[in-house]
C-alpha cells in the first residue's frame, strides 16, 4: 500500500476523550434542585426530537432549552461548509455520532462555478478528529477530499460506521485502500458521483481478511475496473451484506456471481448489465432469470448502464417486491419497458430517460398505482433537441399515480392544461420540477404562457416546500407563488419573468424560502434591494447572467455585514472594477465572516 504524502503545513492534533461528568464522593446526600431535575426531565425528552428543525426551533425558547437541546443533538447538519467556523459548532454541540457537511453550491454540478472554488474538507476532517474521535457516520457532498483527508478519518476514528461521498473530489484508491484496511467497524461505504482518481491500487482486497461488517458498498461512479475476484470473496465474508451498487465494468456474468453469493441483498446496483467483451459460449447457459427468483429480499435496482435489451427480462422475477428501479442509464423503449414495469405494481421511486416516450410513461400510470417518486431525464439535454416525452405523459401520470409526492419532469414542449390536471390530481405533492428545455417556450398549443399551470400547481398542492419552473413565464406566475407558495423552500427559475417584479414577488410572499435559483433572467439590482429584509432568513441566493451590477453588490454587502456576497465569472477571470455588470453573483448568510480560501478569481465583496 503506497504511503499518502502529508501536506507539510497540515498536522493532527492530539484526539482528545470522550468527556463525562465527574463526581467527587462524599458522606452527606444533597437532593438535586428543581432546575436540574427540570433540565434532566426536558434532556430525556429532547432525546425524541429527530427533525432538526424541530430541534432547531426548539433551542430558540429559551437558554435552558437551548442548552438541552445541544446536549441531546446527536446528528450535525451543516448545509454550508462556509456558513459556520468548525469552533463554533464543536463548541455548541459535545456528543454528536453523526456529521452531513455540505460544500460547493448546487450549479457546481453543471459547471457554474470556477475551477478550484473551494470547499476543502481538510480543516473539518482534522477538526472532527479532535473533538469527536467517536464518530461513527460522516456524509460529505460536493467536497474536495484528498487521500490525506480519508487517511486522517481511517487512523483518527475507531468506531467509524458510516462514510458517504457524494459528488466530491481529489481523492483516489490510495484514500480508500486505507479506509477499507483500518476501519473495522465499517458497515457503509457508498461512493456516489465522485470523481475517483485511478492510483492502481487494489483497494477492494484491503478489507479484513477474517470478516467485515459491510452491509452497504456502492462504487457506481469509479470509471475503472477493480479486482472482481477479490470483490467475489469479500462479499462471501460479509455476511451481513444488503446493498451493493458495483461500476460498468462488471458484466452481467460476473453480477451473476455476485447474486449467487449473496441472495440476501435488498439494494442492487447491476453495473453495465451486458456481457463482457469476450462472451464465452458457456456463460450464455448462465440462468440470470434463476439469480434474481433467489433474490427474494430485494426490493432497490439501479445501474443498468451499457444495457443490453436481451437480458432486461431476466429481472421481471424481483419486480414484484421492487420499490424502487433506477434506470435513468438505460437507453430503452417503451415496448422493452412495459415487459418490466407491468410486473412492478409496488413500485414507489422510478428514474427513466425519456427514451420510453408518452407510451412508456402511459404503462408506468397504469400500473404503479402507489409511486410516490418520478424523475424523467433527458437522453439529450440540449435545448434544440426534439425530446421524446410531452404533456401526454404528465397527464397520464397525474392521471394514474395519485399518490405522487415528487417529480422532475424534463420535456420540450407543454400545456397549461395538463399542469394544471397535475395539481388536480396529485394534490400531496411537495416536490414539483418541470424544466422545458429552450428559452421561453409557451403552451404549445395555445401559445399562451405557462403562468396558469404554474399557478394551479401552488394554489392546489398546499404542502409545495420544492418547486422549479421553466417555460414562457410572465411575472404572473411569480404573483401566485408569492400569494400561495407559503411553504415553498427552494425555488429554482430559469429563462423567465418580465421584470424585476417576478423575484419581488417571491421574496416578500414566501416567508419559508432557503434557497432561491435565478439563471438567465431579465432582472436587476432592485432585486437585491427588495430582499434586504429576507437574507438573513435564506440559506443562499445563486443568481447567474442576470443584470447585476458590482455597486449594487457592493450596497448589499456593505448594509448586510453578516452576509457573504461572492462575485465570479464562469471562467477564471477574476471581476474587476471595471466590470459593470457581475457574470454570477453568490450570497450565503455566515456567523463567521468571509472565508479565507476563496481562489483569486472569487472575489468577497
Amino acid at each position: 500500500m503506497r504511503e499518502i504524502n502529508r501536506p507539510d503545513d497540515s498536522t493532527i492534533g492530539p484526539v482528545a476523550g470522550l468527556g463525562g461528568v465527574s463526581s467527587s464522593s462524599s458522606c452527606c446526600y444533597t437532593p438535586p434542585c428543581p432546575d436540574q431535575v427540570l433540565e434532566n426531565v426536558l434532556e430525556n425528552v429532547l432525546h425524541f426530537l429527530t427533525c432538526r428543525r424541530d430541534r432547531n426551533a426548539a433551542s430558540l425558547v429559551c437558554k435552558a432549552w437551548y442548552r438541552a437541546e445541544a446536549l441531546t443533538r446527536s446528528d450535525l447538519f451543516i448545509g454550508n461548509c462556509y456558513a459556520v467556523s468548525l469552533a463554533r459548532a464543536t463548541n455548541r454541540f459535545k456528543r454528536v455520532k453523526s456529521v452531513v457537511i455540505k460544500g460547493k453550491p448546487r450549479f457546481a454540478d453543471f459547471g457554474l462555478t470556477p475551477p478550484n472554488w473551494g470547499a476543502n474538507s481538510t480543516r473539518w476532517i482534522s477538526g472532527l478528529a479532535e473533538s469527536y474521535p467517536w464518530l461513527e457516520k460522516i456524509h460529505l457532498k460536493r467536497m474536495s477530499v484528498t487521500d490525506y483527508d480519508l487517511e486522517i478519518v481511517s487512523k483518527s476514528f475507531p468506531f467509524l460506521k458510516e462514510l458517504t461521498l457524494v459528488c466530491c473530489e481529489a481523492f483516489g484508491t490510495s484514500g480508500l485502500a486505507l479506509l477499507a484496511a483500518n476501519c473495522r467497524q465499517l458497515r457503509v461505504l457508498d461512493l456516489f458521483e465522485d470523481d475517483v482518481n485511478d492510483d492502481e491500487e487494489d483497494w477492494i482486497s484491503c478489507f479484513p481478511e477474517n470478516g467485515t461488517c459491510l452491509e452497504s458498498l456502492s462504487f457506481e461512479c469509479i470509471d475503472f475496473p477493480v479486482n472482481f475476484s477479490a470483490l467475489e470473496k469479500l462479499l462471501a465474508r460479509s455476511p451481513n451484506f444488503k446493498k451493493l451498487r458495483v461500476n460498468r465494468f462488471v458484466s452481467i456474468d460476473q453480477l451473476h456471481r455476485l447474486m449467487v453469493r449473496a441472495p440476501q441483498l435488498t439494494h442492487l446496483g447491476t453495473g453495465s448489465f451486458s456481457p463482457p467483451e469476450v462472451w464465452q459460449p458457456f456463460e450464455q447457459d448462465l440462468d440470470y432469470r434463476a439469480a434474481f427468483v433467489a433474490c427474494k429480499s430485494l426490493v432497490c435496482l439501479s445501474g443498468f448502464r451499457e444495457i443490453a435489451p436481451m437480458f432486461l427480462p431476466s429481472i421481471s422475477p424481483a419486480c414484484a417486491n421492487l420499490t424502487s428501479l433506477n434506470f435513468s442509464f438505460a437507453n430503452i423503449n417503451a415496448e422493452e419497458l412495459r415487459s418490466v414495469i407491468c410486473h412492478c405494481h409496488n413500485l414507489q421511486t422510478f428514474w427513466v430517460l425519456d427514451t420510453i416516450r408518452d407510451e412508456g410513461l402511459q404503462a408506468v400510470s397504469s400500473t404503479c398505482k402507489d409511486l410516490r417518486e418520478l424523475r424523467v431525464f433527458p437522453l439529450d439535454a440540449r435545448e434544440d433537441s426534439e425530446g421524446f416525452v410531452s404533456e401526454v405523459g404528465l397527464l397520464a401520470i397525474s392521471e394514474g399515480c395519485r399518490k405522487l409526492r415528487s417529480i422532475l419532469y424534463f420535456c420540450q414542449r407543454m400545456t397549461n392544461a395538463a399542469v394544471i390536471a397535475m395539481s388536480k390530481n396529485c394534490p400531496d405533492l411537495v416536490v414539483f420540477r418541470l424544466c422545458i428545455m429552450g428559452r421561453h417556450r409557451p403552451d404549445h398549443i395555445t401559445n399562451e404562457p405557462m403562468d396558469e399551470g404554474f399557478g394551479a400547481i401552488v394554489m392546489n398542492c398546499k404542502k409545495l416546500t420544492r418547486l422549479a419552473v421553466s417555460g414562457l413565464l410572465t411575472d404572473k406566475a411569480f404573483e401566485y407563488i408569492g400569494q400561495y407558495g407559503k411553504l415553498v423552500r427552494t425555488l429554482s427559475v430559469a429563462f423567465a419573468g418580465d421584470t424585476d417584479m417576478a423575484l419581488k414577488y417571491v421574496l416578500e410572499g414566501c416567508p419559508k424560502l432557503l434557497k432561491l435559483e435565478v439563471r438567465d433572467c431579465p432582472c436587476g439590482d432592485s432585486v437585491l434591494r427588495a430582499g434586504l429584509n429576507h437574507f438573513y432568513n435564506m440559506r443562499f441566493l445563486w443568481m447567474s447572467a442576470c443584470r447585476l451590477t458590482l455597486p449594487a453588490c457592493r450596497q448589499i454587502a456593505r448594509e448586510m455585514p453578516h452576509l457573504v456576497v461572492e462575485a465570479f465569472t464562469g471562467g477564471i477571470e477574476p471581476v474587476d472594477d471595471k466590470d459593470e455588470f457581475v457574470d454570477t453573483v453568490y450570497l450565503y448568510r455566515s456567523l463567521d465572516g468571509p472565508r479565507t480560501d476563496a481562489p483569486e478569481h472569487v472575489r468577497i465583496l
